[in-house]
């Protein structure tokens, strides 16, 4: 059939040629992948050998056609196109409708010149192979959905049918979406284009009978259209805080936690998918692979079901009831029960000389056995109890073990007393008391159980009676009695288990994945505490024995000086002679007391001698600070080369007095878990934990910024897109190069490719004032070749810098000038973008971060708009949000001051001064799931509980994913009670400040 000339234009022009490069590469699918998927999905096959006869008339029609428009294709290269388009082939001989035709014809002819390109830029190939993704393998996808359904229930149904829907050639917007634009690597500044039909789906590696988007969409909440950009984006290696950033619109404004529940939700289900399919290879093996084993395995969506699909199968295992009664050749009468109940004759069965069969009893159980394992393993069966089970009650139970009292320590047993006698229902029950409650189970003090109600029961046998298992035709009272029986077993024995153990690894999941998260807010507030620069501190590490450490560290972060003073062994007054001498000579105002042992005698001794102006002249202040982990990395390998040949002790100090300073730079030398800002996070998973506080990390320092030319190898390798060898390389370079003119010079440091360099160029600073004044000193004295460098191309340079090893980094030509952009936000990939819109506004780089530039733009986007703009320079609106922001922010501008500064003090509060009501201000030190702990300088600290937050009381300036507060925010709070021999603070929140 010829492809009319109308349909072929209009393609073209609702989907450019290179729009979609970077995500639409079919991947060559290997002959092995075929045998394997058609094993795997064997009822896949009947659909297409019944369709195919009838376009083998269309195919003489369609080839000169093809032949026609691609003349240039040598015979070589249409081998290559058949081998790797197979399925697209196989695609095109199904009987489809015309417009799916005409679609296929012209989506062929475009990816064959796609592939020709490829063969010959292999790199660019193995770039995208990564995505699997294509409109064909779409249409592929959608067509094996249809063709399933009609055999076995599959999630994926719903998504083919949506797709079907949409037939309308100019409708091509997927129902949620809005009008987006998409960012491809071709174009990342972005092209206006509408979504296709079928963008959100997604060919994975490994086939399963659900769709990733939509089971990632129905888990995480999030739109399928944002997800299927979601998984493109990750797919293609893109980090969060690259996303978060420069691909907003990709992502609907997604928060930073949203994208990383997004990441570890595909992850999750991706684990299972290959999971599902190592197990199947493994039972294929054993030959004990059945049809509708394999269709109850490809709908596995957890390891839950998993584990209760293929137990039986497992090697060593003895094999089920079900399995011992197939054997004796019972599942024909089982199969007969239910399809022609008024021919079964059981007593047929009898073999006195064989066991399990030797008397009717013993066949009536082994058929209910069988029948049992059949409904306990049916996809809709246990779809309806899950769905019943959602609607009515099912409680969670803990009570005190009873052997807790011999093996126990009792101290633990009284921890739980709230568990002793506890039940809640799972919709109600809060995270922290899942966590409580397994933690008290894994000590042996609890046992635990779910409890379903006896209704849910009877209402699931009378269903499965009346709809699911109702044998065709009439069955007689005994037969009636084996199949009630069987429900009530298979209930009992097979369905209860594993309800209980699906509730309790969903709960436990949910509960550690907001445990995690709640650890992750709470660091990142901690790591964007606003820094304190341009002050000399002192950092003190208290102690009694050993004394208490003193380290002064200058504006600059140098240590300027080191001490020990015993304060808290009779020796305070004469001590006190030293530490003034100490402040006064390095004229230091500003003490910084770690948190630790000592810390409140420490603190009462300062705050005396400060309340008797003993400092004078100086007006000195004190601070508490956090002293987590500073032990840990004082005798780390960080620290040792850092703080060559000085004592451990005198390190902590120096790290203390340094959090102040400048917390993030400081924090990030530390593993994120012992910092102790986290909740049970001891008892969650550590590999979900490491992931999710090292994205917080590289976002932290990622949003932040780093000026490449001062900052430290530890803080460089959290930026998004390098590592820890990669920062050690860019330092290296810098050591013998000197520092970096501009961006571009990022491309010449070995093993920084161009995705590292895309996904790590935004967030690297180089300050102009340092450059200039570098490129000045050099140009100064003549004889340098990098004074010539600095007005002249870098060929030379590059060439003698890389000899032999990547001739790829020798061929970059970089004029080594400086570039004002680069100590922005603004991403190297909108540099003409911005240019264009400077000279717009009639602006130039040396105006940036100046008030005339603010001036400029306010008066240009109030007469023209954003949207009409970014219309008029070919871009999104987000991307040029970020150019505004980049072009108006001062040169040293620092997000983290609109954040809480430490609370400097002055004096202190004793807790026996405190009395209910009294109304005190504080600052947050823990946020966790239970109430929010404050410090309010009493040496101890209060607990807000969770009710007592409510949304009325939080600040509505700061945006917020909860109701949670994060530490260093300053609050306001009411003493409530207060317990003092057990040391505890009960506070009401009244405002957050």
């Amino acid at each position: 059939m010829s492809l009319p000339r109308r349909a072929k234009v209009q393609d073209q022009g609702v989907v450019p040629k290179d729009e979609f490069s970077s995500f639409s590469e079919l991947s060559s699918a290997s002959e092995e992948d075929d045998k394997e998927d058609s094993a795997w999905e064997p009822q896949k096959k009947v659909p297409r050998s019944r369709k195919q006869p009838p376009p083998k008339e269309s195919k003489p029609k369609r080839m000169p056609r093809v032949k026609k428009n691609t003349p240039q294709i040598s015979d070589g290269s249409e081998v290559i196109v058949k081998e790797e388009l197979n399925s697209s082939v196989a695609i095109a001989d199904t009987a489809l409708e015309d417009k799916k035709n005409e679609l296929d014809t012209v989506e062929t002819l475009k990816t064959a010149k796609t592939k020709r390109k490829c063969s010959a830029q292999p790199h660019a190939a193995q770039r995208t192979k990564k995505l699997k993704v294509d409109e064909e393998t779409s249409k592929a996808s959608n067509l094996e959905g249809e063709s399933n359904s009609s055999e076995t229930p599959s999630t994926s149904t719903m998504w083919g049918g949506t797709c079907k829907m949409e037939e309308n050639e100019d409708d091509f917007t997927f129902g949620q979406s809005p009008l987006k634009k998409m960012k491809t690597e071709t174009c990342p500044q972005g092209q206006p284009v509408k979504f296709p039909a079928n963008a959100n789906n997604i060919k994975e590696e490994v086939e399963m009978n659900w769709d990733i988007v939509q089971v990632l969409s129905e888990r995480t909440n999030i739109e399928p259209w944002v997800c299927a950009n979601t998984i493109r984006l990750f797919n293609d290696d893109n980090t969060i805080p690259f996303i978060i950033r420069y691909r907003k619109e990709l992502i609907n404004n997604l928060d930073a936690d949203s994208l990383r529940e997004v990441q570890q939700t595909l992850e999750e289900l991706r684990a299972v998918a290959k999971k599902v399919h190592s197990t199947i290879q493994k039972i294929k093996k054993e030959g004990k692979m059945s049809e509708c084993l394999l269709k109850a395995m490809l709908n596995c969506k957890t390891f839950e079901e998993l584990e209760h699909v293929s137990a039986p199968y497992k090697t060593g295992s003895k094999g089920t009831k079900a399995q011992r009664a197939r054997q004796l050749g019972l599942e024909g009468a089982a199969r007969a029960l239910l399809e022609k109940p008024g021919e079964l004759s059981l007593l047929s069965y009898i073999r006195p000389d064989v066991k399990g069969l030797s008397t009717l009893q013993d066949i009536e159980i082994g058929v209910q056995h069988i029948l049992a394992d059949m409904i306990a393993k049916d996809k809709d069966t246990l779809d309806f109890i899950r769905n019943l089970c959602q609607n009515r009650h099912v409680c969670i139970q803990s009570s005190l073990a009873k052997v807790s009292s011999k093996k126990v320590n009792e101290k633990d047993v009284d921890k739980f007393l709230l568990y002793q006698h506890f039940s809640c229902n799972i919709r109600s029950i809060h995270h922290h008391q899942i966590l409580a409650i397994n933690r008290g189970e894994n000590l042996k003090v609890l046992t635990v159980k779910v409890n379903i109600s006896d209704g849910v029961k009877d209402e699931f046998c009378r269903w499965c009676i009346q709809n699911r298992w109702r044998p065709r035709g009439f069955a007689r009272p005994e037969l009636m009695k084996i199949l009630r029986d069987s429900l009530n077993d298979s209930f009992k024995r097979l369905i209860y288990p594993l309800l209980c153990r699906e509730f309790r690894a969903k709960l436990t999941s949910d509960a550690e994945k907001e445990s995690v998260m709640m650890f992750g807010r709470n660091l990142r507030q901690l790591l964007l505490t606003s820094p304190v620069p341009g002050r000399t501190l002192m950092g003190v590490d208290p102690g009694y024995k050993h004394g208490c450490k003193l380290a002064i560290i200058s504006p600059t972060s140098q240590i300027l000086h080191t001490d020990v003073v015993y304060l808290h062994c009779g020796q305070g007054f004469r001590e006190a002679e030293k530490i003034k001498r100490l402040l006064l000579n390095f004229n230091c105002s500003t003490v910084v007391i770690g948190n630790g042992t000592a810390c409140r005698e420490t603190e009462a001794y300062f705050a005396d001698l400060i309340m008797k102006n003993y400092f004078a002249p100086l007006d000195v202040v004190y601070c508490i600070v956090s002293e987590a982990g500073a032990s840990i990395y004082s005798v780390s390998p960080e620290a040792n080369k850092e703080m060559p040949g000085l004592d451990p002790n005198l390190r902590s100090a120096v790290s203390i007095a340094r959090r102040v300073q400048d917390p993030l730079a400081e924090l990030v030398k530390i593993e994120p878990k012992h910092i102790g800002v986290g909740m049970y996070q001891h008892d969650v998973s550590q590999t979900l934990l490491k992931a999710t506080l090292d994205s917080v990390v590289e976002e932290c320092v990622s949003f932040v910024g780093v000026d490449i030319n001062i900052c430290s190898e530890v803080l460089l390798r959290h930026i998004a897109g390098l590592n820890a060898n990669r920062a050690k390389n860019i330092i290296e370079w810098r050591e013998k190069n000197g520092p970096f003119i501009n961006r571009e010079q990022l491309k010449k440091v070995r093993g920084l490719g161009p995705k590292s360099f895309q996904q790590c160029a935004g967030f690297i600073r180089i300050n102009q004032d340092y450059i200039r004044t570098f490129c000045s000193q050099q140009t100064e004295s003549s004889g340098q070749i990098r004074g010539v460098a600095v007005t002249s191309s870098a060929d030379i340079e590059v060439t003698n810098e890389k000899q032999g090893k990547k001739k790829s980094k020798t061929a970059v030509n970089v004029l080594l000038k400086p570039n004002p952009l680069d100590q922005t936000c603004i991403h190297p990939e909108s540099y003409d973008i911005a240019m264009r819109f400077l000279s717009s506004i009639g602006g130039t780089l040396y105006e940036i971060g100046k008030p005339e530039m603010q001036q400029k733009i306010n008066s240009f986007l109030e007469r023209e708009g954003m949207e009409k703009i970014a219309e008029r320079l070919q871009t999104t609106v987000h991307t040029l949000q970020v150019i505004i922001d980049g072009l108006s922010q001062p040169e040293s501008f620092d997000f983290r001051t609109d954040f809480d500064k430490p609370d400097f003090k002055r004096s202190i509060v004793c807790l026996e001064d405190l009395q209910v009501g009294t109304v005190l201000t504080g600052k947050v030190e823990n946020a966790t799931l239970f109430g929010i702990f404050v410090d309010i300088g009493v040496g101890k600290s209060g607990l807000i509980p969770i009710r007592n937050v409510t949304e009325a009381k939080l600040s509505k300036t700061k945006k917020r994913r909860s109701l949670g507060l994060g530490p260093g925010e300053r609050v306001e709070v009411q003493v409530l009670n207060i317990d003092i021999p057990r040391s505890r603070i009960t506070l009401d929140l009244i405002r957050v400040l």
